[in-house]
């Protein structure tokens, strides 16, 4: 199991006025699963990304990842499995300017104190899968908005994560770049990678062999496609 939750929740605010950011929620995440995360603004899908990837903690409840139990674990070792195990896709591509996208997509590797002839040979063979191998010495600047994006998917899969979580990643391009980054995140799952998409958009959700919908901060549904239609979890 990539990822186990159990009556994980997450509030906000003091004890006499608490905001529940995301109710006792349960669930499971398997190797290689395809999973969307859909609902409104406010719905609690981005703090359930949040718990997911480790960025935040849960105020209660437990979280497993690969069967570690995270929820007592220090800054330092969550830092690990996120840079680790984990990789990250969000709606504006958080390039550094001025390195190029090798330099960009080695940073992962860097922090992971890889050595340099391991980190530009990873770095690259992460563009070319992407389709990028000749944008290598490319400032951010000068590409266009779906060769960044695919330049951040490149920095997220540079360390072979069991995981990606991707949050809202079209929401910043036009449609036939959205889909062409749909494309290349439904090639990792393929490649038997666990994918965690985060959108409002019912069409992207439904490309999705599973489809969790947020509402008021609980999950509403949860249903996984089978040959026949959807069943419910």
């Amino acid at each position: 199991m990539v990822i186990s939750a159990r009556s994980m929740s997450r509030r906000y605010g003091s004890a006499d006025l608490p905001f529940v950011a995301l109710a006792p929620t349960s669930l499971d995440i398997e190797p290689g699963e395809y999973v969307a995360i859909v609902g409104a603004s406010g719905s609690g899908k981005s703090t359930l990304m949040n718990l997911l990837g480790l960025l935040d903690r849960p105020s209660s409840g437990r979280l497993r990842f690969e069967g570690k139990e995270t929820t007592a674990l220090g800054p330092d070792a969550l830092a690990q499995i996120r840079n680790r195990r984990i990789g990250f896709i969000f709606q504006q591509y958080h390039l550094l300017p001025r390195m190029t996208a090798l330099g960009n997509v080695e940073l992962p590797l860097v922090y992971a104190r890889e050595t340099l002839r391991n980190r530009r040979r990873r770095a690259e063979a992460a563009l070319d899968s992407v389709g990028l191998s000749a944008k290598l010495g490319s400032l951010p600047a000068s590409l266009s908005g779906g060769e960044q994006q695919r330049v951040a998917i490149a920095r997220a899969l540079a360390m072979d994560p069991v995981l990606l979580l991707a949050d809202e990643p079209t929401g910043a391009l036009d449609s036939r770049s959205g889909a062409d980054v749909l494309a290349l995140i439904e090639g990792v799952n393929r490649r038997g990678r666990a994918v965690v998409i985060v959108t409002h958009d019912a069409r992207i959700a439904a490309r999705a062999p599973r489809i969790i919908s947020m509402r008021d901060g609980a999950i509403a549904s949860d249903e996984r496609r089978s040959e026949q239609g959807l069943m419910f979890a």
